[in-house]
């Protein structure tokens, strides 16, 4: 990284580290990101792979893809099929997305969603993958109609859009640690039969309701209590007095 880009990188990553919400990381992101033609991103984290495709949207974190775009995608599955997102189980680094095509060979059935998301203003795309303070897999994706990247720029733009999705996310935990947890009554009954060792079936066979249903209702009590697994959720729900 020669000199130049070098103090260009220790630039952007001060100007991202005095953002003061997760909006303004991703516009001061795609303020850097633009010059070189990724002019669209979007960050999700990995979703179930059995859950129901119209799930798939509560794993987006954060978004700036055109929005008819990802209706298509998620009621297509297109996740199951996209080269992008089955080279990044196999390629834990940041990666352009031809190589991700290349890898999956023209008669891949995923070739489909490169070629329409072209349709949309996104011909070209890096994506970055990494794990999350919890252990979950996220990927922010960064594309635009042209992609103009030096391998020194792909090497300065992941490096401050790795440190954006941290940013992003630490303000994030910030602001819902600002604010009190609210369980809804839902999720504290499904609290407190997971403190008493149900699964999810029988939490589902118990309150009536389906088993990925119950499924949902844990995780969303799990993420608002900040929690990483089901064990450090039951305590920080009896922590906060959801059970007693």
């Amino acid at each position: 990284m020669n000199k130049s880009i070098f103090e260009d990188t220790l630039d952007h990553v001060g100007r991202i580290g005095r953002t003061n919400c997760a909006q303004e990381v991703c516009d001061t992101l795609l303020g850097i990101t633009g010059r070189f033609g990724l002019d669209r991103m979007i960050i999700g984290s990995q979703a179930n792979p059995h859950a129901e495709p119209r799930y798939e949207r509560e794993h987006i974190l954060l978004r700036g893809w055109p929005e008819p775009w990802v209706e298509r995608y998620i009621l297509r599955d297109y996740a199951r099929i996209s080269p992008v997102v089955h080279y990044v189980k196999t390629h834990m680094r940041p990666f352009d997305w031809r190589e991700a095509a290349a890898a999956a060979g023209e008669g891949h059935p995923g070739q489909v969603v490169l070629h329409e998301i072209a349709e949309f203003g996104i011909r070209m795309g890096i994506s970055i993958p990494l794990i999350t303070g919890d252990g979950a897999l996220a990927l922010l994706s960064l594309g635009g109609e042209d992609m103009d990247l030096s391998p020194e720029d792909f090497g300065m733009v992941t490096l401050v859009s790795t440190y954006a999705i941290e940013r992003a996310m630490q303000l994030v935990v910030a602001d819902d640690a600002s604010r009190p947890i609210r369980l809804t009554r839902r999720e504290a009954e499904c609290m407190r039969w997971a403190a008493a060792g149900k699964s999810e079936w029988e939490i589902s066979r118990i309150l009536g309701i389906s088993e990925h249903t119950s499924e949902k209702h844990l995780l969303s009590a799990k993420m608002k209590l900040g929690a990483a697994n089901r064990t450090h959720a039951v305590a920080e729900a009896i922590r906060q007095g959801y059970i007693t």
